[in-house]
């Protein structure tokens, strides 16, 4: 199962950060440890069991980082190998372009913005996936243009995402079935909910049978997909304002759990698909947000 398995390894990573700087504290180990330490923060898969972990962790990591500071005498140790310093200082340079890339992406200055509001009534939301290309958005980077595509799950009062760390029950993802409200004004080009909802781990039917809206303005195409099976409010053609229901969240096409999936095309008017026109980075009411972010509605 791809939860536990992000979930060991968030965990595992987490140790063997605490580990390496519980030891004594030379120059190289310490930067070793302490960008290990921010890669697992950032990329850490904590909300398959709770996003409060993650800040548990990194208090943790902080306490232990003090205390051997303060501790620390002078090296009376063993000299440290040329071959131990360089595997150090290779994997420290990894991890530290890794974190930079979390918070930069690798697709440089994006084509435009599109400013939108955010598609739901209330209640905690968080990037499930997403970012400004490699690493932080890697499952959509090749997926049809989709390099500033988000994917949103909700959370639960336990800073989890659902009831259990994997589960096959549709009902126990708090995401499930919440109102999915219109981002923007626009009109809707596409519509469909004739496809019934995944049971999870399963995604046998693919990309292309995902109950979606897909609204267009004058400026850009917004697509919005995985919701629920006879669960959309509009149909093509119809006019819509920002804030109105478009339909209920679930869990259609290629996908694992429920979730709501974003991303935003410019609309250029050069007779090209939808997809394939420029992706545009997304804002959610003038602000932007990366993987793992937590966005809080009244």
């Amino acid at each position: 199962m791809i939860p536990y398995s992000l979930l060991a390894v968030t965990l595992i990573l987490a140790t063997i950060s605490i580990a390496v700087m519980w030891r004594t504290p030379i120059w190289h180990r310490l930067l070793l440890a302490i960008s290990l330490a921010a890669f697992v923060y950032l990329f850490g898969a904590w909300l398959f069991i709770s996003i409060y972990l993650k800040y548990l962790f990194a208090a943790g990591f902080l306490l232990v980082l003090l205390f051997r500071i303060i501790t620390a005498k002078s090296p009376a140790e063993k000299k440290t190998t040329s071959g131990k310093l360089i595997l150090n200082l290779i994997l420290s340079v990894i991890l530290i372009t890794l974190n930079i890339l979390f918070f930069t992406g690798t697709t440089g200055k994006p084509y435009g913005i599109a400013r939108l509001h955010l598609p739901f009534r209330s209640g905690r939301y968080i990037v499930f996936q997403g970012g400004k290309g490699l690493p932080a958005n890697i499952f959509h980077y090749g997926l049809r243009g989709a390099v500033y595509a988000m994917d949103l799950a909700k959370l639960n009062k336990y800073g989890n995402r659902a009831s259990h760390i994997f589960t096959s029950h549709l009902n126990d993802y708090e995401i499930f079935s919440d109102t999915i409200l219109s981002p923007c004004n626009g009109i809707i080009a596409h519509s469909t909910d004739i496809n019934p909802d995944n049971i999870p781990p399963s995604r046998k039917r693919g990309p292309t049978n995902t109950n979606h809206v897909l609204i267009a303005t004058d400026s850009m195409y917004v697509f919005l997909a995985h919701m629920r099976y006879h669960k959309v409010f509009v149909k093509e053609g119809d006019t819509v304002i920002t804030g109105q229901p478009l339909g209920l969240a679930g869990n259609s096409g290629f996908s694992l759990e429920p979730h709501l999936h974003i991303q935003v095309h410019a609309r250029t008017n050069t007779g090209l698909p939808w997809y394939k026109e420029k992706p545009l980075l997304i804002e959610f009411d003038n602000k932007s947000y990366l993987l793992f972010d937590v966005i809080s509605v009244p």
